[in-house]
């Protein structure tokens, strides 16, 4: 019995589960470290001395917050008045449709909750504040005053 040898003709397909497999494990990875990524992370950041703002030619309009919480307005009526959250959109908006470039800063003692401020400057947007500064003291004055 003579036997005669089969030729096994190469396979041409190519087997994908193994790189399915790889593909499955990164994206689980990705899915575990992409949460992590999104939260903030506590850092201690240089000091430095910061430069004032340039001058404008518009004064700008500032929104106080005293520590108690109460909003006062630099604009309409007495600057030492506490005014209400309707009135301050109701003025921020006047200003912003009669002077669209005035520079719109918020002065937020640093006793006042964190949420005040927010709030501040939630109801500037409300107003159509296109950009918010933020006041602060310089820690260090500069060398020379």
């Amino acid at each position: 019995m003579a036997r005669q040898r089969v030729r096994k003709k190469p396979m041409a397909e190519m087997n994908v589960v193994p790189y399915i497999d790889v593909m499955l494990v990164l994206m689980v990875i990705f899915m575990i470290t992409a949460p992590l990524l999104q939260q903030g992370v506590e850092v201690d950041l240089p000091q430095a001395a910061a430069e004032p703002m340039p001058p404008e030619e518009l004064e700008p309009l500032v929104l106080s917050v005293d520590a108690q919480g109460n909003y006062y307005l630099n604009v309409g009526g007495e600057t030492n008045t506490a005014v209400d959250e309707d009135t301050i959109v109701q003025r921020v908006a006047a200003v912003m449709r009669l002077k669209p470039k005035t520079p719109i800063l918020v002065r937020g003692d640093t006793a006042v909750d964190y949420g005040a401020v927010v709030r501040a400057m939630v109801l500037l947007q409300q107003a159509g504040a296109p950009s918010v500064g933020l006041v602060t003291e310089d820690a260090q004055p500069p060398a020379g005053r």
